[in-house]
């Protein structure tokens, strides 16, 4: 395959490298240091077993990279608008478009070929660039964190779950899988991956924003019983809204919190871009579940107030980052 990444983060590398070391030919679209350390070392990742190295062509222009049979998106949500033309433009008319992020992608709805969900796509521009039957859903299940320019540390799991946004069978899923299983990817394909998506959603969209408004770690989040309390209140409310939507979950949130206790002090990863002083992923992680809520006249009350506190708190955090000049409110 000839296959794009777009996002040499975190995850972006997390699957390049397997996928470049393989044998397949990969080129990475990046900009700044990344694209320096690309262009004049290997490109690594650090696994629990040991580190592996690809080499891979690198370029700031999409046009440079020609098209791909395989293009995955591994940006932050915030980005993806500003990304997707250069998608498009590294897409094969037949190729497959691979967004492997978190929360709620823009082409979730109860009608996948309906129109794009406004908390993440408002003017639908994603929507225009990558067209619903080009993406292929999918949802990692990875520990992994940047520690330099195109270097990434694999912490725990090596999981990728891939379906068709509309749900069932189909050949180029099962190619798909195929191709990244050989690389060493654990890929697991699934009939219904907006349950998968839904799913992951409701195990972290609570910590996660938490954790970026305290700076604390996951375990004292779960420690405090008040924000523990919260944390089982917007599950509850998520919970409510998957039943709506087709997503059931038959566990509650007690059972869920008692697997992430297992995992100790991590740091989730919006802690991590608040640290970092990238942009955080509120629209995706709670103000599309929202949106769903809002559409099918389910009242949620908890997820209101903390999808409020973190709106304010990542609007106030740009604020600081660009304040206002003289005469400006």
């Amino acid at each position: 395959m000839r296959v794009a990444v777009i996002g040499a983060g975190a995850i972006g590398s997390w699957l390049g490298v397997q996928i470049a070391r393989a044998g397949h030919e990969v080129h990475v679209l990046a900009r700044g240091a990344t694209l320096e350390q690309l262009r004049e070392g290997p490109w690594r990742l650090d696994t629990p077993a040991g580190s592996i190295e690809a080499r891979v062509a690198a370029s700031d222009d999409p046009a440079v990279l020609g098209k791909h049979d395989l293009v995955v998106i591994a940006v932050k949500g915030p980005a993806l608008v500003d990304v997707a033309p250069a998608a498009r433009a590294l897409l094969d008319p037949a190729g497959i478009a691979l967004p492997v992020m978190n929360g709620v992608p823009w082409w979730f709805a109860d009608d996948p070929t309906g129109a794009p969900l406004a908390s993440v796509d408002a003017e639908a521009r994603i929507a225009a660039a990558i067209p619903i039957e080009r993406v292929v859903g999918a949802v990692a299940h990875v520990s992994a964190s940047s520690i330099g320019p195109a270097h990434v540390r694999q912490v725990a799991g090596n999981g990728l779950i891939v379906g068709e946004p509309g749900g069932g069978e189909s050949k180029r899923v099962a190619v798909l899988a195929d191709a990244l299983l050989k690389a060493g990817v654990e890929v697991t394909t699934s009939t219904s991956i907006r349950h998968a998506i839904w799913y992951k959603l409701w195990g972290n969209m609570t910590i996660n924003p938490i954790a970026a408004l305290t700076g604390a770690t996951a375990d004292r989040v779960l420690d405090d019983p008040l924000t523990e309390a919260l944390v089982c209140r917007v599950m509850e409310e998520a919970r409510t809204i998957g039943v709506a939507i087709g997503c059931v979950i038959d566990e509650d949130a007690a059972a869920r919190i008692a697997v992430t206790r297992r995992l100790g002090a991590f740091r989730p990863s919006m802690l991590q871009d608040v640290e970092a002083d990238r942009p955080l992923e509120v629209d995706a992680l709670l103000a599309a579940p929202r949106e769903i809520a809002v559409a099918h006249g389910l009242p949620t009350p908890a997820l209101d107030a903390l999808l409020g506190l973190t709106r304010l708190f990542a609007a106030n955090r740009c604020r600081r980052a660009n304040p206002p000049q003289l005469g400006e409110r």
